[in-house]
């Protein structure tokens, strides 16, 4: 038929403007049927189905009641690394993601999966009391801030939550700084030490943190979150000494920080935090994301 139009109009029989509105309809209604093979009103759906492809579980409302601005949730009674529906309702430490992180990658292969299978043990043979497990077999889980598991529950894909109190919250200020030599020893060390006492950081980030080993920290020191969005984080610290503050936040290249106000470096601690050196007093810590590639 479109030939035909073609045609008509190349023997001066049929109007410009009447050819190109007959190749129009005829295009509309072959593309008409071949998309309603693909798109057909059936598969136009409310919001409220769609969003029941994450359904939230019971478990899932016990942990939401949780007003704590920025805590981690790992997923026992799942795959935790290749799904993403407890990272629907939650902060996951797992998730499927097809580009994650080598780093994250090697810390899940190095530490956080030996530590679940050590976590998953321990809380069974606990039934469930976290003051009889010993919090030293998961010290990565707990330097990731994870505050709570969610543990399988019976035969029928039930699930029961179990607070983690050894989580080492948000941020925190450490003893001392260990400075090694390539990321392969950073690894390594981190299996060593305690994260609430001691920092392990790659020699290149020394100036970052102002060449600093001793973190002198103050027992009366604090770091608190007051306001958390994906790409912006503001925390008030106070301490009576300089120290090194570790957050419990993936170092990525592209965030940005401020100390009241001034720029300062971000440092790479323990293969995947972030840290930065701090003076004595009272501070505002505000961190974004800012990468060169927005620029």
């Amino acid at each position: 038929m479109g030939c035909g139009l073609l045609l008509l109009y190349r023997q001066g029989k049929l109007k410009a403007a009447y050819t190109v509105a007959g190749i129009a309809l005829l295009c509309l209604i072959d593309m008409w049927g071949i998309n309603k093979r693909y798109l057909y009103d059936e598969e136009f759906i409310p919001k409220s189905r769609q969003t029941d492809v994450f359904r939230k579980t019971q478990t899932d409302e016990l942990i939401l009641r949780d007003s704590g601005l920025n805590y981690r949730v790992l997923n026992f009674a799942t795959n935790t690394f290749n799904e993403n529906n407890t990272a629907y309702w939650h902060k996951s430490v797992g998730g499927y993601h097809a580009a994650k992180l080598r780093r994250y990658q090697e810390l899940i292969d190095r530490h956080i999966a030996p530590e679940m299978q050590e976590t998953y043990r321990a809380v069974a043979s606990a039934a469930g009391r976290m003051d009889s497990v010993d919090a030293s077999k998961f010290r990565v889980l707990n330097m990731l801030n994870t505050k709570y598991f969610i543990f399988p529950a019976g035969n029928q894909g039930q699930t029961v939550p179990v607070e983690n109190p050894y989580a080492y919250g948000n941020a925190w200020f450490v003893d001392k700084v260990q400075y090694v030599d390539n990321a392969n020893e950073e690894i390594d060390v981190l299996a060593h030490i305690v994260p609430t006492e001691t920092a392990v950081v790659d020699t290149k980030f020394r100036n970052q943190l102002k060449g600093v080993t001793d973190g002198y920290k103050d027992t009366l020191s604090s770091i608190r979150l007051v306001s958390y969005e994906p790409n912006r984080l503001v925390y008030e610290t106070s301490t009576a000494k300089d120290g090194v503050a570790v957050f419990s936040e993936i170092y990525y290249p592209g965030w940005q920080a401020t100390v009241d106000g001034n720029p300062v470096d971000i440092a790479r601690a323990d293969y995947v935090l972030r840290a930065i050196h701090l003076s004595a007093g009272e501070h505002r810590v505000e961190m974004w994301f800012d990468p060169q590639s927005f620029m």
